[in-house]
């Protein structure tokens, strides 16, 4: 482990509430143990214990993100290294170079939590910043035997809003709208309901066209907030 990891782990015990820790693991079904530690003070610890932490090389932030990734031993540390991956001081290395590190971490992590995160924050910044490989790259992601880096294609433009490249977003979509896979489906319908908030129109227009073929789950969620704003307006 590096000094970095220590202090990490070291940080997160001193934090830790036992009572926390279990039910934790249990909603999140990790087979990997927690300190118990929530997300507030995570941050906060995160923020300060990184805050004077410098990198001239991509190599080196790459470094200590895997080396917190692949030594933690609680599922906090984890955290902690999506964390170090959204430092200030890495927002130059966020380029299409990165995306074998964060490839890595969605295959091994293989879970909501961790992928989530990494595609709706770390993806979305490097697809910015290096549109045309980073596209070709989630359409092959797409069509990949791995569950989640096909979700990580899907979900990758959630916080596009205007910006979204609908072309994209339905060819990641595609194929998958017939799988039987709940985080699939289910990543369908979120992505469709956050562009639903710039287009409504669009994406029942989306529905409606291929109702047959995608699974009522995604149509629930993909109409969620569209459904529910066309009730408020007739209160």
């Amino acid at each position: 482990m590096t000094p970095l990891g220590r202090s990490v782990r070291s940080g997160l015990i001193a934090l830790a509430d036992p009572a926390k820790a279990g039910p934790m693991q249990a909603y999140m079904k990790s087979e990997m143990p927690y300190l118990g530690v929530s997300t507030v003070p995570l941050r906060r610890m995160c923020k300060a214990l990184f805050a004077d932490l410098e990198y001239h090389t991509a190599s080196a932030w790459q470094d200590d993100v895997l080396a917190l990734w692949h030594h933690a031993q609680f599922r906090e540390e984890r955290y902690a290294a999506i964390e170090l991956t959204g430092l200030r001081a890495a927002r130059g290395f966020q380029r299409f170079s990165a995306l074998s590190m964060y490839e890595e971490m969605i295959v091994s992590g293989a879970w909501w939590d961790y992928v989530d995160a990494i595609a709706t924050q770390r993806l979305w910044e490097v697809l910015c910043n290096d549109p045309g490989p980073v596209k070709d790259l989630m359409r092959t992601w797409s069509t990949d035997d791995n569950m989640w880096k096909r979700r990580s294609a899907i979900i990758v433009q959630n916080k596009a809003r205007r910006a979204t490249d609908l072309d994209l977003l339905y060819a990641c979509i595609e194929p998958s709208m017939e799988s039987k896979a709940f985080f699939l489906r289910k990543g369908i319908g979120w992505a469709l309901r956050e562009y639903a908030w710039t287009d409504p129109g669009e994406v029942q227009r989306f529905v409606r066209e291929n109702a047959h073929r995608l699974s009522a789950l995604s149509r629930r969620e993909a109409l969620k907030n569209i459904l529910r704003t066309g009730a408020d307006k007739h209160r």
